[in-house]
């Protein structure tokens, strides 16, 4: 399937370019537990966080979403500065998509004041247009409006030129949902139905393939 060249670049955040899952998995247990509920193992963390916490803690702790919401990041920001690595190849895959002939942002779940803390300490923040983040638009991922709000300062809409990249199904979705373009960017492949009536256009299964994919087109 060939693929339009990518005039932006729109990103995921945990786990398509940094490494955040033991310090987002060690913050929803310690909240489960002040909520009264069971925690998690870490691969359950992994399957199933995958909305915001504005989306997800109402159906996770109904009544009580505010106050788990305060504990969970409130534990996750006394460390995640401390422990955030970079994925491999990731910083360097970024360096060079910012040569200035494409358009680069984020749009993650991670709460944006959150996200941009974590992007200035890498000091990847000079590298994008702009980092949305949950609460930053009107509705987060995978809703169109966080799509929208970041490529707002760029001068392009979304459409096949931009190229939405990420690792779990609600980037595929999306992806779908503005229009653009989906990049699974992760080492397995995708199962046969995984991403239902939403599949990535292509995978990546590291940063150097993702780059030469650009390339290719």
């Amino acid at each position: 399937m060939s693929l339009p060249a990518p005039r932006a670049l729109l990103f995921d955040w945990d786990n398509t370019l940094v490494d955040t899952w033991v310090v987002i998995h060690h913050a929803l247990n310690v909240t489960q537990k002040a909520m009264g509920q069971a925690p998690w193992t870490l691969e359950e963390t992994r399957v199933r966080v995958r909305a915001s916490a504005r989306d997800s803690f109402p159906q996770l702790f109904g009544g009580r979403a505010d106050e788990a919401m305060t504990v969970f990041y409130d534990t996750y920001e006394r460390e995640h500065l401390s422990r955030l690595r970079a994925l491999p190849g990731a910083e360097a895959m970024l360096a060079d998509l910012a040569d200035g002939s494409r358009y680069l942002g984020v749009v993650s779940n991670k709460k944006g004041s959150v996200l941009r803390r974590e992007a200035a300490h890498l000091g990847w923040d000079r590298w994008f247009g702009r980092l949305v983040g949950a609460e930053d638009a009107v509705a987060d991922k995978p809703a169109r409006a966080a799509v929208d709000l970041a490529l707002e300062s760029s001068g392009l809409g979304a459409g096949p030129e931009v190229w939405f990249v990420g690792d779990t199904d609600i980037d595929m979705t999306c992806a779908h949902a503005a229009g653009c373009t989906a990049i699974l960017l992760r080492e397995a492949a995708p199962a046969p139905g995984e991403f239902g009536a939403h599949p990535p256009s292509r995978h990546a299964a590291t940063c150097a393939e993702l780059m030469a994919c650009i390339r290719e087109v």
